[in-house]
């Protein structure tokens, strides 16, 4: 027994100094590279013109590509009066009504092209909440250091910080290797059909073929990844698809007053068991792809126990699994997820009736397949009398973007020279943009905003009370003024 002890004791101990020699040896993933100076801003100036562009209500439908047309056109003027020089060097080409595409010509025509993204329309404000806003929602407001307003940080905080830095640069005499493709659709918020859609279209029509396009994404994040101290710019590699399904239950419709025997046989009772199966047996849960990727990146950066934790995967794993799904945000990253968004039956008390239908909209985490999660719905259903039928709006996962591209090292790049102190690493972005349109027609795709976000201000997004810093919105232009500087530079 006193062996059977010692050999357990020197089993644990081995075992601890291999957990901390991983976590310890495990080498930085942050790329070195010297400081830059950024570019020197008028800070005044650029808010005041992204207030104004704040006060355009350019919210898109989906039923009549015409309405607010006036307020696009407003802010087209905007930006026609707003960035002369930038005007002066670029192309500029009307695409669905009110989608825009501006082309800056390359000096050398053998350089491969390049796409940056935004878009101009907003999501409305959610009627009765806008007494909530500490500022008018579509003012524009410039206060305490804010510019307050719909579209400040999704997305017209891109969108014109990427004017801006064209504007300057072009200015300055600066002239692209590779010819730069300004994207800026104008319905990403209902997706993205009538404007980056069409240009994705017309570029394969003409044979444009892009390097990389960077789009609207994950940000510089402060204070939200538990055991990091500094902030993390998560650069989204890969976006999540959506699919919904109908699943339609049929029973013989009757009176209340004589229900099926067995519990289940009604097209209610159906659903609901097919519903609560579904809820209770999703899709699986596993620290693999990008998520792995992201802490693996993030580990060595970090300090107590999730540091030995995520430098350890061969080993806390399952723990670590365990951990992030409690988590909704967490738990989306490492998963297909399954929500359950409509339910519709009956319409009087005293009548069964005969059909039951729902929506189940799943989130496709990459490796993930629509006809992968319509199987697992058939299985985990397993009633035929449940008929599982897609819905039309369907967008599979991305590809996944790899982190040694031209791409993804120029961004990493940029930001590091920017802002030393800021952890870059891969990640996944959850919701959908306009760039998915781009797949068949450029070689990788990047998912970054450089908007700084603490945990408070992550409600924002699509929220009561969006607003940008008037210093974060200065960085954002310098992000983008460096990014163009250093893409004309790299050699491929």
């Amino acid at each position: 027994m006193r062996k059977l002890f010692a050999l357990l004791g020197l089993a644990i101990v081995g075992l601890a100094i291999a957990v901390g020699a991983k976590t310890l040896l495990m080498p930085s993933r942050q790329l070195t590279v010297a400081s830059v100076t950024p570019a020197a801003v008028d800070a005044a100036a650029v808010a005041a013109r992204l207030g104004a562009a704040v006060r355009f209500k350019t919210i898109a439908s989906r039923d009549d590509a015409g309405a607010n047309g006036a307020e696009f056109e407003g802010l087209h003027a905007l930006l026609q009066s707003s960035f002369p020089n930038a005007n002066a060097v670029l192309e500029r080409q009307a695409i669905g009504q009110y989608g825009l595409l501006y082309t800056w010509p390359g000096t050398d025509p053998k350089a491969p092209a390049i796409g940056l993204m935004a878009h101009q329309d907003v999501v409305p404000i959610a009627p009765g909440t806008e007494g909530d806003w500490q500022q008018p929602p579509f003012s524009g407001a410039l206060r305490d250091g804010y510019v307050w307003g719909r579209g400040s940080w999704d997305d017209k905080g891109n969108l014109m910080s990427i004017m801006e830095a064209v504007d300057a640069l072009a200015a300055s005499g600066f002239k692209p290797r590779q010819t730069l493709y300004l994207i800026f659709g104008q319905d990403e918020e209902i997706g993205g059909a009538r404007g980056a859609a069409q240009v994705a279209r017309l570029f394969k029509e003409r044979g444009v073929h892009l390097q990389f396009v960077l789009d609207e994404g994950l940000l510089i994040t402060d204070g939200v990844l538990a055991g990091l101290d500094r902030p993390a710019a998560l650069v989204g590699v890969a976006e999540k698809g959506t699919l919904s399904l109908q699943l339609t239950a049929s029973a013989t419709p009757g009176h209340s007053s004589m229900p099926p025997p067995q519990p289940g046989q009604s097209a209610i009772g159906m659903m609901s068991v097919a519903l609560a199966r579904l809820e209770d047996r999703q899709m699986p849960l596993q620290v693999r792809g990008v998520a792995r990727q992201l802490f693996e990146t993030l580990a060595p950066e970090m300090h107590g126990l999730n540091r030995v934790m995520l430098s350890n995967l061969w080993l806390f794993k399952p723990l670590v699994e365990q951990q992030l799904k409690k988590g909704a945000a967490t738990n989306a990253m490492l998963r297909t997820t399954t929500a359950l968004t409509v339910f519709n039956a009956g319409n009087v008390e005293n009548v069964l009736p005969g059909r039951a239908q729902a929506t189940v909209n799943f989130r496709l985490l990459p490796g993930d397949t629509s006809d992968a999660v319509v199987a697992h719905v058939n299985e985990v259903v397993a009633n035929p009398a449940v008929k599982i039928e897609k819905m039309p709006v369907l967008s599979e996962a991305s590809k996944v973007a790899p982190t040694d591209a031209t791409g993804y090292r120029l961004i990493n790049t940029t930001l590091r020279q920017l802002h030393p102190d800021v952890v870059v690493a891969p990640g996944l972005m959850i919701g959908g943009t306009d760039s998915r349109h781009f797949e068949d027609v450029a070689d990788t795709i990047y998912k970054f905003s450089p908007v700084r976000a603490r945990p408070e201000d992550l409600k924002r997004f699509h929220g009561t009370n969006e607003r940008i810093s008037t210093a974060n919105y200065v960085e954002m232009i310098q992000f983008y003024q460096q990014l163009l500087r250093n893409a004309a530079a790299a050699r491929d």
